[in-house]
């Protein structure tokens, strides 16, 4: 099962058929359709660090804040170094990383079970994973590049939301959102090395081009980590979409260099 595409007030964004089936939280994955941002990155960037001007930013996301009817000041932003870094938030970190200063440094993946707390993370062409446990109620995103793939970052996740909210694996729902796919991702020898030493199926995610080139298929790693670590392939969505195939719906750091625009995924309890 694909995405849920909505467009609405001019902007065009992504929902998990399984998340919108409990009516627990309000999400999405952004596209780069409508916003105020011009230029290069013209469209809805979310990215403070892209070239931009930071008043177009903070427009794009009161726009997106009141299409998708949460509170602008409950936004809590990551801050992504390709780590494996989890932190849980809670109410009193709300508006860190655009309304006020935060202390969420090296990080990658956000949890948490309050109520009214919108997690954000940063994407142009990651991997993003969502989260849900609709029996705890609890949620997580997840930026999951290849080095972030290669430490486990997905498995890191499940553990984090095992040890703080109490979720069983076999009860959390994910959603696998727009990422590079496979035929777009072609990484070199030291990347496999560092995959080789964390995941014993590699050869199932890759595709060897010689003089040690690889197509490395990150969505399915994630997949098969994810499963390996207790979650159900039946409560794994997986999008379809690849950021550098689809310019007119997505940012992508492989299509456009450092000039691109940021993608986000975001995600609240309700």
């Amino acid at each position: 099962m694909k995405f849920n595409r909505h467009d609405r007030d001019g902007l065009v964004y992504l929902t998990i058929p399984s998340f919108d089936d409990t009516n627990l939280t309000k999400h999405c994955f952004t596209t780069r359709v409508g916003g105020f941002s011009e230029g290069e990155v013209r469209g809805l960037n979310l990215g403070f660090s892209r070239p931009d001007r930071r008043e177009n930013v903070i427009k794009n996301f009161e726009k997106l804040s009141s299409v998708l009817a949460i509170q602008k000041e409950s936004l809590v932003l990551s801050h992504q170094v390709h780590g494996k870094r989890i932190r849980s938030v809670t109410p009193e970190d709300a508006g860190k990383g655009i309304w006020r200063a935060s202390d969420i440094t090296n990080t990658d993946g956000l949890v948490t079970d309050a109520r009214q707390v919108t997690l954000v993370t940063f994407y142009a062409d990651c991997v993003p994973l969502f989260f849900l446990d609709p029996n705890t109620k609890a949620i997580g995103l997840t930026h999951a590049g290849w080095k972030g793939t290669a430490t486990g970052i997905a498995a890191e996740t499940t553990k984090e939301m095992q040890k703080t909210f109490c979720s069983k694996p076999e009860d959390i729902l994910v959603g696998i959102g727009p990422s590079i796919c496979r035929e777009c991702y072609e990484v070199d020898t030291p990347v496999i090395s560092k995959l080789k030493d964390s995941f014993k199926s590699w050869r199932d995610v890759t595709v060897p081009l010689g003089k040690g080139k690889y197509l490395l298929d990150l969505q399915q790693t994630n997949m098969a980590i994810l499963c390996e670590h207790g979650i159900k392939k039946e409560n794994i969505t997986n999008c379809g979409y690849c950021t550098r195939c689809n310019g007119e719906l997505f940012y992508s750091y492989r299509r456009e260099g450092k000039k691109t625009g940021s993608l986000a995924a975001l995600m609240q309890l309700v």
